[in-house]
């Protein structure tokens, strides 16, 4: 039920900017207006979100750690999975958001074999598909940037011929809508088949798949079926980056269902879990680095506590202690 209501939401929203780019009257509103909206939502959710997360208190050291920590000089700590210098804390955080590395490593599987007997496998098809699915859309922002700026820089003309050295006939093929392509039909066909990933599937785990999907597939569509206006489109997307935004007449409407699209996904990111971007770099489990053993950490919020030491307490007892005959630390 939540798949299918995910998937009306994302079909609707797809309606309703295709109905957007079809009337003359709402072109305006579909092409400035709510862009506009949703990268204002998009700044201010991320920065509120930012700020929460720095105002949490973190008085205590508590990454999560995989290996023995430093300490004595005849004990090998682990630099990478226990890091305790900020070199080794940078180049965890680097690998887990650069190449899935917490991912590749713990995603395991138990299943139930014949015995019955309790078997526990590694399993790598989420992390590839993640990587590629992330990496692919990576390249594809970056591809974008061609359309908001001008003159194109040389990097992203390198990207773009990199990307589409295979030729589609009169069309440049690029490699990254295939793998992404790929990559989200397993990622949503793995929420399916699987019955405990099923289980734990809300309504905005499959929106989010369905939102990028719909992205995707009208960002090809427009590539290599219905061909929109280039010009027109660029025109438009230079308008927007630039604060003098114009619609131009050639823009058909599928392309206002792609900003439609996009502007929903921009709105929608700060506050679902897509904004995992910016938890990563901001995790104390991971960007800490581990030396409580070399240095004490007190935390700075504990109010002052009168405490009754144990020198006070044996002068309080001590004749009682005394006649007892129990030993004294003072006499």
């Amino acid at each position: 039920m939540d798949a299918l209501e995910a998937l009306g939401v994302v079909l609707a929203i797809a309606a309703l900017g295709y109905a957007g780019g079809a009337v003359a009257g709402l072109r305006t509103t579909f092409g400035i207006v709510v862009p506009y909206a949703a990268l204002c939502l998009l700044l201010i959710g991320v920065v509120y979100k930012v700020l929460q997360w720095a105002a949490a208190p973190v008085p205590f050291r508590i990454p999560v750690t995989c290996g023995q920590q430093a300490s004595l000089p005849g004990i090998k700590g682990a630099w990478l999975d226990n890091p305790s210098t900020r070199g080794g804390a940078f180049a965890r955080v680097a690998l887990d958001v650069l190449l899935f590395r917490s991912l590749f490593r713990s995603n395991t599987r138990a299943e139930l074999r014949p015995g019955p007997r309790l078997a526990i496998k590694g399993d790598k098809s989420l992390w590839l598909a993640g990587l590629a699915f992330h990496w692919s859309l990576l390249i594809i922002l970056v591809r974008h940037l061609r359309f908001v700026l001008l003159p194109v820089p040389g990097v992203v003309a390198a990207l773009v011929r990199g990307d589409g050295f295979f030729n589609a006939g009169l069309l440049r093929l690029y490699l990254t809508d295939v793998v992404i392509l790929a990559a989200l039909g397993y990622l949503l066909a793995r929420r399916y088949w699987d019955a405990q990933v099923r289980y734990l599937s809300l309504l905005e785990d499959y929106f989010a798949l369905y939102l990028l999907g719909a992205i995707v597939v009208s960002g090809v569509l427009m590539r290599y079926v219905a061909r929109v206006d280039v010009v027109g489109v660029k025109e438009l997307m230079l308008g927007l980056a630039t604060g003098s935004p114009v619609v131009p007449p050639s823009v058909g409407p599928l392309f206002f269902m792609h900003l439609t699209l996009v502007s929903a996904l921009a709105a929608y990111f700060p506050f679902g879990k897509l904004v995992h971007l910016g938890a990563a770099f901001l995790s104390p489990t991971r960007n800490l680095v581990n030396n409580s053993r070399a240095k004490r950490h007190v935390n700075p919020w504990n109010a002052p506590v009168r405490v009754h030491t144990y020198a006070e307490w044996e002068d309080e007892f001590r004749d009682k202690i005394r006649q007892a005959g129990l030993p004294l630390e003072r006499e």
